[in-house]
């Protein structure tokens, strides 16, 4: 008799810290990425096994639902649904999205921020891209605190009250969360962001995280 395996998807959507930013390329031409296992997409991954299908979706600079007008197609909103559509059926979408909302361009506060992510939960919710036509399930992710940028005052200035601002996220992302019912982790209280840049997240930070992933995630399935 042959058995047939059925392997979940897990859609991780987010922003740099889901492509891996390496902190210490910042200041570099360039930005370079952590390994693929070093992420916490990959390490996810690797504590699930070979039953889940990890699907890495992240992209410097991309925000909920504001258009970036000095960094083109980065709204969320607006590629959220041809993601969904080319990766069903899926099972999870882990969204994790707010943090380059708090740039002094879009001036927001946090609790807009939250509600731009909370527009994006819905759409995914709504969706019929999960099994059988449903909608998948939704892990909400509150994005990680921003730490000191004052030894970077380019950045500072553009992401002004940095670390008050996102220390607010974790009262609002829950409150979303629990208004839709859906899985919520808070990422403030699992990691912190690199000294080295205040935003992103070094290695034994993905591991922290992409631990804590793996362990939600099973406990959804």
């Amino acid at each position: 008799m042959k058995l047939h395996f059925c392997m979940k998807t897990i859609l991780c959507f987010g922003d740099s810290n889901t492509w891996g930013f390496d902190p210490s390329s910042m200041t570099e031409p360039h930005p370079r990425r952590h390994a693929p296992d070093v992420r916490w997409t990959g390490v996810l991954s690797q504590a699930l096994g070979s039953g889940f299908r990890v699907i890495e979706e992240g992209q410097n600079g991309r925000t909920t639902v504001h258009e970036d007008p000095l960094n083109i197609c980065r709204k969320g909103k607006d590629y959220l649904p041809a993601c969904l559509e080319s990766h069903k059926p899926i099972d999870l979408v882990i969204l994790m999205l707010g943090t380059n909302d708090l740039k002094s361009t879009f001036n927001v506060p946090p609790g807009e921020i939250a509600a731009g992510a909370g527009v994006l939960a819905r759409m995914i919710l709504k969706s019929d891209v999960g099994p059988g036509n449903g909608p998948p399930q939704l892990l909400l992710v509150c994005p990680p605190r921003i730490g000191d940028l004052t030894h970077l005052p380019d950045l500072a200035v553009k992401i002004p009250d940095g670390i008050a601002r996102s220390a607010q996220f974790p009262h609002y992302y829950a409150a979303l969360a629990a208004s839709l019912e859906c899985a919520y982790l808070n990422s403030q209280e699992i990691v912190e962001t690199s000294i080295t840049d205040g935003i992103h997240l070094e290695a034994d930070a993905h591991l922290k995280l992409g631990t804590a992933m793996a362990l939600k995630t099973l406990s959804l399935f």
